[in-house]
Protein backbone atom coordinates (compact mmCIF):
# COMPACT_ATOMS: atom_id res chain seq x y z
CA UNK A 1 0.00 0.00 0.00
CA UNK A 2 2.84 2.43 0.86
CA UNK A 3 4.63 1.60 -2.42
CA UNK A 4 1.47 2.32 -4.38
CA UNK A 5 1.03 5.64 -2.62
CA UNK A 6 4.66 6.65 -3.29
CA UNK A 7 4.27 5.65 -6.93
CA UNK A 8 1.13 7.79 -7.29
CA UNK A 9 2.82 10.79 -5.64
CA UNK A 10 5.84 10.40 -7.93
CA UNK A 11 3.61 10.16 -11.00
CA UNK A 12 1.70 13.32 -10.01
CA UNK A 13 4.99 15.15 -9.39
CA UNK A 14 6.27 14.15 -12.84
CA UNK A 15 3.03 15.30 -14.49
CA UNK A 16 3.21 18.65 -12.70
CA UNK A 17 6.83 19.11 -13.79
CA UNK A 18 5.90 18.32 -17.40
CA UNK A 19 3.01 20.78 -17.27
CA UNK A 20 5.34 23.52 -16.00
CA UNK A 21 7.90 22.75 -18.72
CA UNK A 22 5.30 22.73 -21.52
CA UNK A 23 3.80 26.00 -20.25
CA UNK A 24 7.23 27.66 -20.11
CA UNK A 25 8.09 26.51 -23.64
CA UNK A 26 4.74 27.75 -24.94
CA UNK A 27 5.18 31.15 -23.29
CA UNK A 28 8.72 31.53 -24.62
CA UNK A 29 7.88 30.52 -28.19
CA UNK A 30 4.46 32.12 -28.66
CA UNK A 31 4.39 34.91 -31.19
CA UNK A 32 4.48 38.42 -29.71
CA UNK A 33 2.25 41.24 -31.02
CA UNK A 34 3.81 44.00 -33.13
CA UNK A 35 3.08 47.66 -32.28
CA UNK A 36 2.26 50.22 -34.97
CA UNK A 37 0.27 50.47 -38.17
CA UNK A 38 -0.07 47.39 -40.33
CA UNK A 39 -1.57 46.57 -43.72
CA UNK A 40 -3.74 43.44 -43.69
CA UNK A 41 -5.42 41.43 -46.43
CA UNK A 42 -8.54 39.38 -45.67
CA UNK A 43 -10.36 36.96 -47.99
CA UNK A 44 -13.84 35.69 -47.05
CA UNK A 45 -14.51 32.38 -48.80
CA UNK A 46 -17.87 30.58 -49.04
CA UNK A 47 -17.80 27.34 -50.99
CA UNK A 48 -15.23 27.73 -53.74
CA UNK A 49 -15.92 31.45 -54.16
CA UNK A 50 -14.14 34.40 -52.53
CA UNK A 51 -17.14 36.56 -51.64
CA UNK A 52 -15.20 39.48 -50.19
CA UNK A 53 -11.63 40.73 -50.27
CA UNK A 54 -10.56 43.42 -47.85
CA UNK A 55 -7.30 45.37 -47.68
CA UNK A 56 -7.01 47.80 -44.76
CA UNK A 57 -4.72 49.55 -42.29
CA UNK A 58 -4.90 48.86 -38.56
CA UNK A 59 -3.05 49.51 -35.31
CA UNK A 60 -4.61 46.35 -33.82
CA UNK A 61 -2.28 43.99 -32.02
CA UNK A 62 -4.49 40.92 -32.43
CA UNK A 63 -6.67 39.56 -35.22
CA UNK A 64 -9.93 39.88 -33.33
CA UNK A 65 -9.52 43.62 -32.88
CA UNK A 66 -8.57 44.09 -36.55
CA UNK A 67 -11.61 42.12 -37.77
CA UNK A 68 -13.99 43.84 -35.36
CA UNK A 69 -12.73 47.26 -36.49
CA UNK A 70 -13.99 46.29 -39.96
CA UNK A 71 -17.31 44.96 -38.56
CA UNK A 72 -16.41 41.68 -40.22
CA UNK A 73 -16.97 39.14 -37.41
CA UNK A 74 -19.33 38.27 -34.59
CA UNK A 75 -19.79 35.31 -32.33
CA UNK A 76 -20.04 33.90 -28.84
CA UNK A 77 -17.72 34.59 -25.93
CA UNK A 78 -16.27 31.40 -24.46
CA UNK A 79 -13.70 30.68 -21.79
CA UNK A 80 -11.17 30.41 -24.65
CA UNK A 81 -12.15 33.73 -26.26
CA UNK A 82 -14.43 34.60 -29.15
CA UNK A 83 -15.94 31.68 -31.05
CA UNK A 84 -16.40 33.21 -34.51
CA UNK A 85 -19.90 32.37 -35.71
CA UNK A 86 -20.59 35.20 -38.18
CA UNK A 87 -18.33 36.56 -40.91
CA UNK A 88 -19.36 39.29 -43.35
CA UNK A 89 -22.98 38.92 -42.18
CA UNK A 90 -23.06 35.13 -42.84
CA UNK A 91 -23.70 33.03 -39.73
CA UNK A 92 -22.50 29.44 -39.70
CA UNK A 93 -25.36 26.95 -39.21
CA UNK A 94 -24.12 24.42 -36.66
CA UNK A 95 -27.07 22.10 -37.42
CA UNK A 96 -25.46 21.69 -40.87
CA UNK A 97 -21.98 21.30 -39.29
CA UNK A 98 -20.89 24.69 -40.65
CA UNK A 99 -18.04 26.61 -39.01
CA UNK A 100 -15.60 29.37 -39.90
CA UNK A 101 -12.06 28.18 -40.49
CA UNK A 102 -9.51 30.98 -40.14
CA UNK A 103 -6.12 30.52 -41.77
CA UNK A 104 -3.07 32.70 -42.29
CA UNK A 105 -1.48 32.33 -45.70
CA UNK A 106 -3.33 29.04 -46.11
CA UNK A 107 -2.00 27.61 -42.81
CA UNK A 108 -4.18 26.82 -39.79
CA UNK A 109 -3.78 29.16 -36.84
CA UNK A 110 -2.23 27.90 -33.61
CA UNK A 111 -4.56 30.11 -31.56
CA UNK A 112 -7.96 31.77 -31.75
CA UNK A 113 -8.61 35.29 -33.02
CA UNK A 114 -8.11 36.72 -29.51
CA UNK A 115 -4.52 35.44 -29.31
CA UNK A 116 -3.38 35.66 -32.95
CA UNK A 117 -1.07 38.66 -33.32
CA UNK A 118 -1.10 40.56 -36.62
CA UNK A 119 1.94 41.82 -38.52
CA UNK A 120 2.30 44.15 -41.47
CA UNK A 121 1.49 42.31 -44.70
CA UNK A 122 -0.39 39.41 -43.09
CA UNK A 123 -2.95 37.64 -45.26
CA UNK A 124 -5.84 35.81 -43.58
CA UNK A 125 -8.59 33.63 -45.04
CA UNK A 126 -11.97 33.17 -43.35
CA UNK A 127 -13.56 30.12 -44.97
CA UNK A 128 -17.02 28.76 -44.30
CA UNK A 129 -16.37 25.06 -43.79
CA UNK A 130 -18.83 22.15 -43.63
CA UNK A 131 -18.19 19.04 -41.53
CA UNK A 132 -16.56 18.43 -38.23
Amino acid sequence: MKKQRKLIIAAVAVLLCLAVIFTAVWLLTKQKPVEGEKDLHIDVVVGSETVRTLDFHTDALYLRQALEEQNLIGGEETSLGLKVMTVNGRTADESKQEWWCITKGGEWLNAGVDETPVEDGDRFELTLTVGW
